[in-house]
């Protein structure tokens, strides 16, 4: 169990056999991390270019290799649900990336990041 300091806390564990499976691993929280920061960012962004959005729909494909032991590479897939020009998307795009503490610690770490943006149905 980690916790934050503020009364919340996770469960993190190993699947079965290597643990109870009763939390994610501390590596896939860091993958759910990444896409709860990109979510969280766009959506403040969106709000302060006064941009609405229907919705925000994100998955995640990580690639951890043996040789590295960890994630080398991750392909996000973005659908952006919002009655939005698609240069305003790909501005607030551009901001989140910019500005997503999460991502930029991934980059940082030598993560290369695929961002594939689309707008959805409303």
């Amino acid at each position: 169990m980690v916790d934050n300091g503020r009364s919340h806390s996770v469960c993190l564990d190993q699947p079965l056999g290597e643990g109870s499976d009763m939390g994610p691993t501390a590596l896939e929280l860091c993958a759910m991390s990444l896409v709860g920061c990109y979510a969280t960012i766009f959506a403040l962004t969106a709000k302060k270019m006064r941009m609405p959005l229907n919705g925000l729909d994100i998955t995640l494909e990580a690639v951890k290799t043996e040789e590295e032991g960890t994630i080398t590479k991750a392909k996000m897939n973005i659908t952006v649900k919002a009655d939005t020009p698609q240069d305003r998307i790909r501005r607030a795009h551009h901001l989140t990336v910019k500005n997503c503490p999460v991502g930029v610690l991934f980059e940082k770490a030598g993560v290369k990041i695929e961002y594939n943006v689309q707008t959805g149905k409303q």
